[in-house]
């Protein structure tokens, strides 16, 4: 794992979703997906997976906050299982990231519940 993406990653989030351009976004995740889906590891594959959801989500034109924010949630998820097994200088990036991810999934997600009243 790159941890000079990693952190640049972590970074961008810290700005909050709509300060990513979706061409900056989508570069980002197809890395991400990318190294992870060669990383041979289950865990990593499962995200991999997931970002390509989320890829599929934030390209089909009709964005859902719901949907989005769904994806964001379990990517938190799936980054908070491996943070176990990461190197020591990895874990404190990954625990921000998988926050930044919870937060901003939350943050759609009751988005998408106000927009429903």
């Amino acid at each position: 794992m790159n941890s000079d993406h990693l952190l640049a990653t972590v970074s961008a989030l810290r700005n909050g979703l709509t300060s990513l351009p979706l061409g900056s976004a989508m570069d980002n995740t197809e890395t991400w997906q990318h190294q992870f889906l060669q990383s041979g590891e289950p865990g990593l594959q499962d995200i991999a997976r997931e970002i390509g959801n989320l890829q599929s989500l934030l390209s089909s034109g009709a964005l859902s906050a719901h949907a989005i924010g769904t994806s964001l949630s379990m990517l938190g998820d799936q980054t908070s299982e491996i943070i176990p097994q990461a190197p020591a200088d990895l874990k404190k990036p990954l625990t921000e990231l998988a926050d930044l991810l919870h937060r901003h999934g939350g943050d759609l997600l009751a988005h998408a519940e106000k927009s429903k009243k």
